[in-house]
């Protein structure tokens, strides 16, 4: 299993930008692919994002097509958010995942997250 510890959440302005963080522990980094999950109040868990192990393909939810950007440094061991043109419906936890495989949407396909980051975006 992988450690994994998201940063980067916080209050931003309709529109404005933010950029979360994901730290992954071990040395096997680069084989897992990553994915953003995220949890509004009283709704479930959503796919977000993902990426491959490589970095080299990576898959989005449709409400986030063409605002939300995610990248991988292997080098690093983290994997990046890059959130653009927010709104108020992308307030939510938002959670980093990590699965022992190639990529994935599914909640049920990571076996490793990391505790959360919030996102909290004012109209």
């Amino acid at each position: 299993q992988v450690q994994l510890v998201e940063s980067g959440g916080g209050l931003v302005q309709a529109g404005g930008s933010l950029r979360l963080s994901c730290a992954a522990s071990g040395r096997t980094f680069s084989s897992y692919a990553m994915g953003w999950f995220r949890q509004a109040l009283g709704k479930e868990r959503e796919f977000v994002a993902t990426i491959s192990r490589s970095g080299a393909y990576t898959n989005y939810a449709d409400s986030v097509k063409g605002r939300f950007t995610i990248s991988r440094d292997n080098a690093k061991n983290t994997v990046y958010l890059q959130m653009n043109s927010l709104n108020a419906d992308d307030t939510a936890l938002y959670y980093c995942a990590a699965r022992n495989g190639p990529w994935a949407v599914r909640t049920t396909d990571f076996g490793s997250w990391g505790q959360g980051t919030q996102v909290t975006v004012s109209s």
